[in-house]
C-alpha cells in the first residue's frame, strides 16, 4: 500500500513537471492603436498567406494591447497581412518569430496600407 502511494505521488509530480515545461506558444502582442480583425502570415517574400489567426481569439479580433495565440506556424521569419475594422489592410515585413515567445507589431511597423 505504501509503495502504491509513492508511485501515485511520483506520477503526479511527473505530470506537473511536464505541464510546466510546456511553453505558452507563439503570441502576437497588438501594439497598434487599432483593433486587428485579420492577421495572416506568409514566409518572407512569398505571397502565400495562411489562415486568419484572429479566429483563434474568443471574440475574433485583437484589441490594442491584447495578445493573440498564433497556431500552425514554425519559428522563422514571416511577412504579415493585417486587416482593421474599417477594411484598411497593411503589411508588416520580416517579423522574426521564435518558439514560445511574444512578438509585437506597432503602428510604425505597418507598410503599404490600402483602404
Amino acid at each position: 500500500m505504501r509503495w502504491g502511494l509513492v508511485l501515485i505521488t511520483l506520477l503526479a509530480l511527473a505530470g506537473e513537471a511536464a505541464a510546466q515545461s510546456k511553453g505558452k506558444g507563439i503570441r502576437l502582442w497588438n501594439l497598434t492603436t487599432e483593433t486587428i480583425t485579420g492577421f495572416q502570415l506568409s514566409p518572407v517574400g512569398k505571397p502565400e498567406f495562411g489562415p486568419n489567426q484572429t479566429l483563434n481569439d474568443k471574440d475574433k479580433e485583437v484589441d490594442h494591447d491584447e495578445r493573440l495565440r498564433i497556431t500552425g506556424i514554425e519559428p522563422g521569419r514571416y511577412d504579415a497581412k493585417v486587416t482593421f475594422p474599417n477594411a484598411r489592410q497593411c503589411f508588416v515585413l520580416g517579423i522574426e518569430i521564435k518558439a514560445d515567445a511574444v512578438f509585437s507589431i506597432a503602428d510604425k511597423d505597418l507598410k503599404d496600407c490600402t483602404k
